[in-house]
């Protein structure tokens, strides 16, 4: 059997349409719930066969308490399912309606013989769409649970984005006053079509009030439900802050390591000009020897220098990378003018340089302004750790959504085992070539971060005295970094 209305109702506006309406109450949905739960066990414990109007959500929570009641009742019940005839495309309409909300999914219930449940058809744009109701129907006990969702405010009119916080809260009425439940039950039956349908006996009339020993029943069980309710959310909330504490604990500790590392790295560079400064002292220097601990000096002095601007760099990166904005960018206009910045130096080492980045590949998505970086760190560090006469090249295509980015060299190459720690902060491969290659061993981490909030990566394959290749992947225009889709979420 199925029904339909022939016109649009709203449970709603018909309970406030009564004289003397019930005042409906801010409440959340868990709250709902534990009303519906509490309705439910009364139904069972006192072995009440009702017919049942319901609208609720889809949840297999809220499906479950009907099925409890009809396997607990059997074939003497009924239950009349709301359900939104869905005719347009697309998810949810404004407002946050998920687009199977009301419908029941009666497969999901074995135990539940589906003959008893009756579906009601419900039109897509039914004003019963932001609505969720209880109604239960029997000689001896009627009751009607109703949850409207009112329409907030847009917060973005620009985006057209409106909040759908499902732990919103909802008016909430609650009511077993027979002239409210009856009047609402009248106007359901004059909308069933076709108009010979009755969805109870014509004789059925509502009782004016419960038996005060159901009532007083019913109050207990909300009470209990209620008290199991708050449990269970004073649970979640305390499993919460446990993890926020444990969280800030953690920061805390990488906050410590930190400082740490820093106070460490600092000191290194001090060191030397401190032993430098006191072999200058000696009465008996020579002026090689002392033009060797000037050049050490001057060599610490700019280590420590950029220490103090590539930690300066990433904190500041940190505090406002969640701030930044993202561009499109096209690598054509970005690597050619670095790569002949840069050939310069690689012609004083012997180094050949060679670029291919295609005109025709599409643009990229980017923290603002710091594409350049990001190519001027790569590739200074391929220079840095070739050796004279060795090749490095840029490479650019189009792989999938994403613009694959590499370069390689034919440099020292890196160990297998320091390959995962190379990220690190502070981290500087270690080499056995005499050579000092300086730096703060924040570039990489600088980077790492920067690819990161635009939804980018970065990975290296490296082997000892062969040579490293780094590969960058940035996001195409098609493809959305979620960076970009949270904001337009706002």
């Amino acid at each position: 059997m199925n029904v339909s209305l022939a016109k649009d109702l709203s449970v709603y506006q018909l309970v406030m349409g009564v004289q003397a309406p019930p005042k409906p109450l801010s409440l959340s949905p868990a709250t709902l719930l534990s009303l519906v739960r509490a309705q439910i066990d009364l139904l069972i414990e006192q072995q009440i066969a009702a017919t049942l109007w319901v609208k609720l959500p889809p949840d297999k929570i809220w499906q479950s308490e009907l099925a409890r009641y009809q396997s607990s009742i059997g074939a003497s019940s009924l239950i009349y399912t709301c359900q939104i005839e869905e005719s347009r495309k697309g998810g949810a309409e404004e407002g946050g309606e998920d687009k199977g909300e009301g419908r029941l999914n009666i497969s999901s219930s074995p135990s539940s013989p589906s003959s008893h449940y009756v579906p009601v058809h419900l039109p897509p744009d039914s004003q019963m769409r932001r609505e969720n109701f209880l109604m239960v129907l029997s000689p001896q006990f009627c009751s009607l649970i109703l949850a409207h969702r009112p329409l907030k405010k847009r917060k973005n009119q620009t985006l057209g984005k409106v909040n759908t916080n499902k732990n919103q809260p909802l008016l909430i009425i609650t009511t077993v006053e027979g002239r409210v439940i009856q009047q609402v039950l009248n106007s359901i039956q004059q909308a069933i079509a076709p108009e010979s349908s009755s969805i109870l006996p014509a004789s059925f009339i509502c009782p004016t009030v419960p038996e005060g020993a159901l009532m007083n029943q019913l109050l207990a069980k909300q009470l209990l439900r209620q008290d199991e309710i708050n449990r269970q959310i004073i649970t979640v909330r305390t499993n919460k802050l446990e993890q926020q504490n444990q969280e800030l604990h953690n920061k805390e500790q990488l906050k410590d390591e930190y400082l740490k590392n820093v106070c460490h790295e600092l000191r290194i560079p001090l060191t030397h000009m401190k032993t430098a400064l006191s072999l200058l002292n000696s009465p008996n220097l020579k002026p090689p020897q002392r033009q060797r601990y000037l050049q050490m000096l001057n060599t610490q002095c700019d280590q420590q220098n950029s220490l103090i601007t590539g930690f300066l760099e990433l904190v500041q990166l940190e505090q406002n990378l969640e701030g930044t904005t993202l561009e499109l960018v096209r690598l054509s206009e970005i690597v050619p003018g670095v790569v002949s910045t840069y050939q310069p130096v690689a012609q004083e080492k012997g180094i050949m340089l060679a670029y291919t980045v295609p005109t025709e590949l599409p643009s990229v998505w980017c923290v603002s302004g710091k594409l350049r970086q990001i190519v001027i760190n790569l590739l200074h560090n391929s220079l840095k750790f070739t050796p004279n006469g060795g090749q490095v090249w840029v490479r650019a295509r189009n792989q999938g959504d994403y613009v694959q980015l590499e370069f390689r060299d034919t440099g020292i190459g890196i160990a297998e085992n320091e390959i995962p720690k190379i990220f690190d902060r502070f981290y500087r491969v270690r080499t056995a070539a005499t050579e000092d290659y300086g730096g703060a061993g924040l570039g990489l981490t600088i980077i790492q971060q920067l690819l990161l909030r635009c939804g980018g990566s970065i990975s290296v394959k490296s082997k000892l005295s062969e040579g490293s290749t780094f590969t960058v992947q940035l996001a195409t225009v098609g493809n959305i970094p979620r960076a970009i889709a949270t904001e337009n979420e706002l």
